[in-house]
């Protein structure tokens, strides 16, 4: 017993002894672990503030933050309706309350709303970045196959230059911002450090998951960027080929087409050497002109046509509904080419055109591929009938098949017959006035006639002559109000009007110094009667 209670009291003595020691290392020790806990709370805000400041950098590139957070924004609203079905599956099936039957119709109402949330974003929970890491989509190159297509080669390989920039430029940016997420995830990792309470466990595991997704962004990107620029040299190598191509064809036909112009450019040298008349020369100029295009258009066509096969094909087909729609147009060719070779009419000739119950006099200033084009002058049919010239008159050629067209100076004709009809009384010595009529055309019409008898004999190459009389001729008729004398002769057939005039006046003049003619005119005799009235039941006598 006394050596239990002697143990006791060398126990309390050797604590007392040594228990204000335990109490100043405890106190020790917590000051210890304050301090520290201070010194790791001071680092993890410092920490903070430098990812404060990263943040701001990384929120430059919105492009790329705005599409990876529209990504996770995705996964979060599909995970959540997920929650929200299950949870509507389980309140449909043991849901009896009155409270969990308005939660049902609460959550349906929300799943609604989230199920149109992810219709919008349904192309963005699939992959993030999906639209950024896609290059611009190469269409079907079109081939090069004539000058035209030249330019939309350029613009092509302008526009694919730009497209490759712009993915260059975003991998650029990728590469700068992934620098920027692996700088925050190393601060994390200090910060994971120091974190012995996991406060910031599932923010630096987000960021792990972030800096995995844009590393794998950076990866794909880099790639797809060596394979877009492979691609985009061959279509570079083989469009630049076709457009070398096409303009080595472009120049040979060049020159080719320079070649016919000089050789139609001496032919119409030659032309005009050799043909002095101006209205054959001018109507071998156009043939030679249009001879000249057609030949060019032809040269164009066959170098162009990829296979004439198909267009004779196609003009098969398509020549019915083309001849019905476009029939006038090609009459009026046809037309063109009667004129030209048949030489009927030229440019210069003086022609009278019936159409739609009105006659046209003038002279032709131009033959074309569709109409003739009249210099309306002034005529004896502008003086009599229309009261009006100086109109320019286009005539389509088609009308020489259908409508009445009249030559004034066909070929080396350059006159016309005129007649001037003039009457007297019947008591007039008519065969003195027809003597007078014939000496005053013949002194007149004197140089027309010898002009005419040398452009008929040169006609009877080309045509049958029978009647080749060119002298004045005078005809009598009666008229009911006297005898009409009809003086024929030729005139120039661009002035039949100056001849006229002046042998209507000399004919008047000659008339009225004759006294045994008179001109006639419509007139009316009088007959006077002494006439007595008789009485009442006398007879009546005159």
């Amino acid at each position: 017993m006394s050596k239990i209670v002697l143990l006791l009291l060398t126990s309390y003595l050797l604590f007392a002894q040594n228990a204000p020691k335990d109490e100043n290392a405890i106190s020790s020790k917590t000051e210890i672990k304050l301090e520290e806990e201070q010194l790791r709370k001071n680092q993890i805000s410092e920490y903070k503030s430098e990812l404060r400041a990263l943040e701001k950098e990384i929120n430059k590139e919105q492009v790329w933050t705005k599409s990876y957070s529209s990504y996770i924004t995705s996964l979060e609203v599909r995970e959540n309706l997920e929650k929200i079905k299950d949870r509507i599956d389980y309140l449909k099936k043991k849901g009896s309350s009155v409270s969990e039957k308005d939660e049902l119709g609460a959550l349906i109402s929300k799943e609604k709303i989230l199920a149109s949330q992810i219709e919008k974003l349904k192309e963005k929970d699939s992959a993030p970045f999906s639209k950024l890491l896609t290059p611009s989509s190469i269409d079907v190159i079109p081939t090069i196959t004539n000058p035209f297509d030249i330019f939309t080669g350029i613009s092509l390989l302008k526009t694919l230059n730009t497209d490759f920039d712009d993915y260059i430029k975003r991998k650029k940016e990728l590469t700068e911002l992934l620098e920027l997420i692996r700088k925050e995830n190393k601060i994390y990792e200090s910060i994971e450090a120091l974190d012995t309470k996991k406060e910031y466990a599932k923010e630096i595991e987000y960021k792990k998951k972030q800096l995995e997704q844009f590393e794998t962004a950076l990866d794909t990107i880099a790639v797809t960027a060596d394979v877009y620029r492979q691609r985009l040299e061959i279509i570079k190598l083989n469009t630049n080929k076709e457009v070398e191509g096409q303009i080595y064809r472009l120049i040979n036909i060049g020159i080719v087409i320079l070649v016919v112009f000089i050789i139609f450019f001496l032919l119409k040298l030659v032309v005009k050497k050799y043909i002095t008349d101006n209205e054959r020369f001018y109507m071998a100029n156009k043939i030679i002109t249009f001879t000249n295009v057609t030949l060019v258009i032809l040269i164009l066509f066959f170098n162009y046509i990829e296979n004439v096969s198909y267009l004779v094909t196609i003009l098969g087909f398509a020549s019915a509904g083309i001849a019905i729609a476009m029939k006038d147009l090609f009459m009026s060719i046809l037309g063109w080419l009667v004129i030209v070779i048949g030489g009927s009419i030229h440019v210069g000739d003086r022609i009278r055109v019936d159409m739609e119950g009105l006659i046209y006099v003038g002279d032709v200033m131009d033959i074309s591929l569709l109409r003739i084009t009249l210099l309306e002058d002034i005529t004896l049919t502008s003086v009599l009938e229309n009261r009006r010239a100086g109109r320019i008159i286009f005539v389509p050629n088609n009308y020489i098949f259908t409508k009445m067209i009249a030559n004034y100076t066909h070929s080396s004709l350059k006159t016309v017959w005129d007649g001037i009809k003039i009457t007297i009384t019947f008591d007039s010595n008519h065969k003195k006035a027809m003597h007078l009529c014939k000496e005053i055309t013949k002194k007149y019409s004197k140089g027309y006639t010898d002009i005419t008898r040398k452009q008929l004999n040169k006609l009877r190459n080309q045509y049958s002559l029978k009647n080749t009389n060119v002298e004045p001729r005078i005809f009598s008729f009666i008229e009911s109000n006297g005898i009409s004398i009809d003086s024929w002769y030729l005139t120039n057939a661009y002035a039949t009007l100056t001849l006229r005039s002046v042998i209507s006046t000399e004919i008047i003049d000659a008339f009225n110094k004759e006294e045994d003619i008179t001109i006639a005119y419509p007139t009316q005799r009088v007959h006077l009667q002494n006439e007595t009235i008789p009485a009442l039941g006398e007879k009546e006598r005159v």
